[in-house]
């Protein structure tokens, strides 16, 4: 019974810590790493090696693969064609300098054995999606910030896990004498078999799928086989080359055409949230907080090196050439937060070194642990800051991507854009295009659920989705598309086309938030647009007041949005209505002839 309790604990937890640091806008990885330190060495609710034995590493093993997969998953090769160079150069160039200081820095401020310490250097040279990609969605950096670090997370992961076994072996199992020939054959092996396996099970279960050879309720569960099983057979023959083969699955699967897997990354997604969360708990309350007395000193001074020397140094030489700017360069020397990969790959290490006795082993995990809460806090607490003071992205972006350009919203898009609020226009209509471009506003020629259109967009700016498309479906589907860019609270679209409460009722769960009113469908703002009425921007002041607005412009005058003074955007919806209050500049449809005679207020 006390071990099923304290299953319950881990996912209570992890679930309830991810949550709260959604709520605070904090890294997860902070919150669930301080409730397993909580629930493990001070509580003792959590005991991992007594919860699931020798089954721990395995579990942890897996579960970085399926993260890795996730990862993998959302790498689009059209990306690299402007960031492929700089993304080469951090994991390759950039991981060396890096992996040069952490090791002497090691060396020097703990006092760990030259091979131990280039063991531990090799282990941090990772940083990883499951902490990257959470501060990405945060901060929506613009320009190609965003690819470049995608990538240098998942690409940088089974290569560092790589490098550290090589490391390991040729230090610890090998020699000097044999090391060279010990690291080149360990990566042909890993390159070929890992690389090979991993793109043999990609393109075996896009072929299964476009074949229809698995029923739509499987496809999730035969994806999920075929990960496990590459892992584990790709280990088998080198190990931690399965991290590498299921990174290159999940890769190959973005990129190719023959089957459609946005529902296998659906679910990945989803799956990867449960298991990052229950990974973190586990081995927080693994770690033993007493290895961190006496180093709490050299611990600070160990992540100031790798934050404010490594890091700025490895980007400086590794994009020299690249076409960033000074704050662009200066963002991505401040992001290199280490994640699960060095967590777990430190802890199978400590096992082994441990067990032979090494000198200095029983430091590897409590040093990595350090690093990783030290480089987490700093870029959860002071990257959005630096991104909106370096000019990279805004901190509360409070942009708006209309999936639509048609005349009604292509007005409201004037509007914001005119009021400073970043717009981006999506349609595929010719002439909604050329009347989108004489008016000053940006748009992209795509279709809203083209599969090219994510490397189309520049999300810097943008945290809301309106879909303003006449068909009701094609709404439906786009919000659906962008629910895991902006989440469901951010996404928005007309009410269904009858403007049932019953049919809106019905479908509930498959809308995006209904946009301004429950009848105000995209024919009826269209025909009211058409019909003598305008969108106009009108602040607000005390003698110019809501009932002054009213009085103005009558009842027929429709509220849609209202921004703040401090320059947030509220949009109304169907649940909740605009109240104008004095303050705000509110965006309305409003009679023509009205508009004309009101005089202009100050902004």
């Amino acid at each position: 019974m006390s071990e099923l309790l304290a299953l319950v604990w881990v996912v209570v937890l992890g679930v309830t810590a991810s949550w709260l640091a959604w709520r605070v806008r904090l890294p997860s990885i902070l919150l669930l790493l301080l409730a397993g330190l909580v629930a493990g060495p001070l509580t003792g609710l959590i005991v991992p090696d007594r919860l699931l034995g020798d089954l721990l590493m395995p579990f942890v093993s897996l579960a970085v693969g399926l993260i890795l997969y996730e990862g993998g998953l959302t790498l689009r090769v059209s990306e690299l064609r402007s960031v492929g160079h700089v993304v080469r150069n951090l994991v390759t160039i950039g991981a060396l300098v890096t992996l040069a200081i952490s090791t002497v820095a090691a060396r020097l401020i703990f006092d760990l054995p030259w091979s131990l310490a280039l063991l531990l250097g090799a282990i941090l040279i990772v940083t990883g999606p499951t902490v990257v990609g959470p501060l990405l969605r945060h901060i929506r950096p613009g320009g190609s910030i965003g690819s470049i670090l995608k990538w240098e997370a998942i690409v940088i992961d089974p290569l560092g896990a790589l490098l550290a076994v090589l490391i390991f072996e040729s230090a610890f199992l090998v020699g000097a004498d044999g090391a060279v020939a010990a690291v080149l054959w360990g990566i042909l092996k890993t390159v070929v078999i890992g690389g090979g396996l991993g793109a043999i099970s990609a393109i075996v279960l896009a072929q299964l799928m476009a074949r229809f050879w698995v029923p739509d309720y499987l496809q999730n569960a035969v994806s999920l086989m075929l990960v496990v099983a590459t892992q584990a057979v790709a280990d088998h023959f080198q190990q931690e080359s399965g991290l590498l083969a299921v990174t290159v699955m999940g890769m190959v699967l973005a990129n190719q055409r023959w089957a459609d897997v946005r529902h296998i990354v659906e679910f990945k997604e989803n799956l990867q949230v449960l298991l990052i969360s229950f990974l973190f708990v586990l081995l927080g309350a693994r770690l033993d907080a007493t290895g961190l007395h006496g180093k709490l000193w050299g611990g600070l001074a160990f992540v100031g090196v790798l934050v404010l020397v490594a890091r700025p140094l490895a980007v400086w030489i590794s994009t020299r050439k690249a076409k960033l700017s000074r704050g662009e360069r200066v963002f991505l020397g401040t992001v290199a937060p280490r994640g699960i990969v060095a967590a777990a790959v430190s802890a199978v290490f400590a096992l082994h070194l441990e067990a032979a006795d090494v000198p200095g082993a029983e430091d590897l995990v409590p040093l990595t642990f350090m690093v990783i809460i030290g480089t987490v806090a700093l870029s959860g607490f002071f990257s959005p800051f630096l991104a909106h003071r370096l000019g990279v992205a805004a901190v509360n972006p409070q942009g708006v991507l209309f999936g639509g350009a048609g005349a009604w919203p292509r007005a409201l898009a004037k509007v914001l854009q005119d009021r400073g609020i970043r717009v981006q226009l999506v349609d595929t209509n010719h002439d909604n295009l050329r009347e989108a471009r004489m008016a000053g506003l940006p748009v992209v020629e795509r279709s809203i659920l083209s599969d090219s259109l994510f490397d189309a967009i520049d999300f810097g700016g943008l945290g809301r989705f309106f879909a303003v498309t006449p068909n009701d479906w094609i709404n439906t589907l786009a919000v659906h598309r962008f629910f895991g860019v902006f989440g469901r609270r951010g996404c928005y679209q007309c009410a269904t086309a009858d403007g049932s409460p019953a049919k809106a009722e019905q479908h509930r769960h498959l809308h995006g938030r209904r946009l301004f009113g429950a009848e105000l469908t995209y024919g009826a703002l269209a025909k009211r647009f058409g019909g003598g009425f305008t969108i106009k921007a009108t602040p607000l002041t005390e003698e110019f007041g809501p009932d002054a607005f009213r009085a103005q412009y009558g009842a027929d005058a429709l509220v849609l949005m209202a921004i703040t003074d401090a320059g947030r955007l509220r949009v109304g919806t169907v649940e909740e209505p605009i109240q104008p209050r004095a303050g705000q500049t509110i965006i309305s449809f409003v009679p023509v002839a009205e508009s004309a005679t009101q005089p202009a207020q100050p902004a």
